[in-house]
């Protein structure tokens, strides 16, 4: 096992070092200029000398060769330096981490009650498949995989915060926080972040949870029909038993990798919900980055997802042994 994990580690820092080279030269030569960008936010009445601006251009290392400039990043990095944000001029790290917890909080709601619904909703599929409840409810998970989310995210706020503005049911249209959260009580504000981020999660969730169960479904309809499956049956051995005991755990191994994937979702965010809703989050952060041309800071998004992949894929890996005593890497 620890040969294992050493060897992949080592395959996983060539990949890294290959993904950050590769991704530094493309944003290195995405058109437009990020002092420029500057300028422009800046106002016709504030005008810069050209000798300024190339001045600035040495300070950020923008006036070499963007692989030079890449050694350069790559040597910051290893002392545990993203660089300074080129529009924010604050580290990058602190941009991001303040970044983190907004997102953390969409995600991990989001995740947690997908997984507490989808997989007691595929079993439940599972157990009345072909019936007619069940052709319901997966003809409407089916739709609602169908549904974009920013469609979905566009009707609930009309609904929630303009069709029943003033009733019980209103909720906020914009931002992770209200009016006067700073003057709130700890429960007050509590609250308040949980009303902004009912609609996100919803938006985040719903996706999510139709494809899960489905996915639960097909494994657990491939499984049941396993030859050990129905020796359990022919045994006496209960219906409950058979699903969650036998058939169940044998679905584990395609639902583990799914687990091991979704790792850089958690911090990933999402780019369109986050616009519209307002949210501080990694992915509105990603968006701003791309249209300020901020080097920096997008190099540190691409390493962070980067690496919260490669780590997704080995826990996956690892996770293997734990469901499946046949796998080992000894």
């Amino acid at each position: 096992m620890f040969d294992f994990i050493v060897r992949r580690m080592l395959i996983g820092l060539v990949t890294l070092l290959l993904i950050t080279f590769v991704v530094y030269g493309l944003i290195r030569n995405m058109p437009g200029d990020p002092l420029l960008v500057q300028l422009e936010s800046a106002g016709p009445d504030k005008l810069i000398h050209k000798a300024e601006i190339e001045r600035m251009r040495k300070i950020f290392g923008l006036d070499r060769p963007w692989y030079l400039a890449y050694v350069t990043w790559l040597g910051h990095c290893l002392k545990g330096n993203l660089g300074t944000s080129l529009s924010r001029h604050v580290p990058v790290s602190e941009v991001i981490g303040d970044r983190i917890g907004p997102t953390l909080l969409l995600s991990i709601s989001s995740l947690t009650l997908t997984y507490l619904l989808s997989i007691p909703l595929g079993l439940w599929a599972t157990v009345r498949s072909g019936r007619l409840d069940e052709r319901i409810t997966s003809t409407v998970l089916y739709m609602l995989y169908s549904l974009p989310t920013f469609v979905a995210a566009l009707f609930l706020q009309i609904l929630f915060a303009i069709k029943l503005k003033g009733t019980i049911f209103e909720l906020p249209l914009f931002g992770m926080k209200g009016q006067g959260f700073d003057q709130m009580s700890l429960l007050e504000q509590t609250w308040d972040v949980f009303l902004h981020a009912l609609l996100p999660v919803t938006c985040y969730t719903y996706g999510s949870l139709a494809y899960y169960s489905r996915f639960v479904k097909a494994n657990m309809h491939e499984v049941i029909r396993q030859d050990y499956i129905r020796t359990a049956r022919a045994k006496g051995v209960g219906p409950v038993r058979v699903i969650w005991h036998h058939a169940f755990r044998n679905t584990l191994i395609p639902l583990v990798t799914m687990i091991g994937l979704t790792l850089p979702i958690l911090l990933s965010g999402s780019i369109i919900l986050e616009q519209i809703f307002s949210w501080p989050g990694i992915g509105r952060l990603f968006f701003e980055s791309i249209r300020e041309r901020d080097y920096p800071t997008l190099m540190g998004l691409m390493l962070m997802f980067s690496i919260l992949t490669l780590l997704g894929q080995l826990l996956a890996d690892l996770l293997y042994a734990v469901v499946d005593p046949r796998v080992t890497y000894s």
